[in-house]
């Protein structure tokens, strides 16, 4: 992903980031921007795993069903 942006691209676009936001309030946004990663990846992990949980069991009920 940033493979194709390079080093002088993002040089450039903190430079860029730094004038619009200034330099208080940019960590400011680099945390809520990671809490919000963060969020997402565990609701996605949970969905994943909720997914996961069901296929088993209907996996399960499948099996049990075929053996009687």
């Amino acid at each position: 992903m940033f493979s194709t942006i390079g080093i002088p691209g993002l040089i450039l676009i903190v430079i860029i980031a730094l004038v619009v936001f200034g330099p208080k309030k940019l960590p400011e946004i680099g945390k809520a921007t990671g809490d919000t990663l963060r969020e997402f990846k565990k609701s996605a992990r949970e969905l994943t795993d909720e997914d996961d949980e069901q296929q088993s069991k209907t996996q399960l009920l499948n099996d049990d069903s075929k053996s009687n």
